[in-house]
């Protein structure tokens, strides 16, 4: 059971967080499940004489989990909900300030678990207006029963029962979890057969965060004309594990500026990102 009065009033500062380009290059071939020598709009996500462009998901390996810091039963914590507002396009390198805290706590009871919501907010260094905000929601499964609440979780966006008027299909790599995790996240689970067996997986998983921003390259590709830097938000839902080497098929809905979108593992027949929502930068003025 976690302790509330200490999840609740959780804040942490990391000052000094550097990104250089040879980052920023290695996140977009690490969401690019077979970079083509030839494909333009990949090249311009790899390529430091082109930039390079920036995907914003990547937003999501800059800012530092606070899972770990919360007291929470890790064995059963699984990564919920992911949204990023992206206040301004992120730059190919900087140093970055990062603010978290806990923004929302959900008991679900005892034999439930509970929701946790905690939110990081970006500054370069120096300046003072944000450069992006980032809303983790973890769901610990042995972590409910406290009996107390507070904050309000994002609502879940849902897609439009039509037909999707876009898709795309992305053979990943099956060494794509082994070159992701050179971003920063190195849990076994994505690595070492072993440890994926005794979690209960036939097999390391790839990477929630690898997915959010395959996703995120699959709507810059086909609806973006490969132009990143309209995205202000970017919302998704992890439904279910991926692994590597799968398939990934994007359907991507367009009703004027808000892009839905929805995943799933061709192989297995099993939606893998639900409910992802993109606003393009019509709405930045306006938030």
């Amino acid at each position: 059971m976690l302790d509330f009065d200490h999840v609740a009033g959780f804040r942490r500062e990391t000052d000094g967080r550097a990104f250089s380009i040879r980052d920023t290059c290695l996140y977009g071939l690490s969401v690019s499940p077979a970079c083509e020598p030839d494909d333009e709009m990949d090249l311009d996500l790899v390529l430091e004489t082109r930039g390079p462009k920036i995907l914003p998901t990547m937003a999501s390996v800059l800012a530092e989990s606070l899972s770990r810091f919360l007291g929470l039963d890790m064995r059963g914590v699984t990564h919920a909900q992911q949204q990023l507002i992206c206040h301004r396009p992120l730059p190919q390198q900087g140093d970055l300030v990062i603010e978290g805290h806990v923004t929302a706590v959900l008991d679900k009871g005892a034999e439930k678990g509970a929701l946790v919501t905690f939110e990081n907010v970006a500054t370069l260094k120096g300046e003072t207006a944000p450069l992006f905000t980032l809303a983790n929601t973890l769901f610990a499964r042995r972590d409910g029963g406290f009996g107390r609440n507070f904050g309000d979780h994002v609502a879940r966006h849902i897609v439009p029962a039509r037909d999707a008027d876009l898709f795309e299909r992305s053979q990943t790599r099956p060494d794509q979890a082994l070159l992701f995790r050179l971003n920063g996240d190195l849990n076994p689970l994505h690595a070492e057969p072993s440890f994926a067996t005794k979690a209960g997986f036939p097999r390391p998983i790839l990477h929630g965060l690898c997915t959010y921003g395959m996703a995120c390259r699959a709507i810059v590709r086909t609806v973006l004309g490969g132009d990143p830097s309209p995205i202000y938000r970017f919302d998704v839902r992890f439904t279910a594990p991926f692994y590597p080497g799968e398939t990934l098929h994007t359907e991507i809905w367009i009703d004027g500026d808000m892009i839905s979108f929805r995943c799933t593992a061709i192989e297995r027949a099993i939606v893998v990102l639900d409910g992802g929502q993109c606003i393009i930068a019509q709405r930045r003025q306006a938030a």
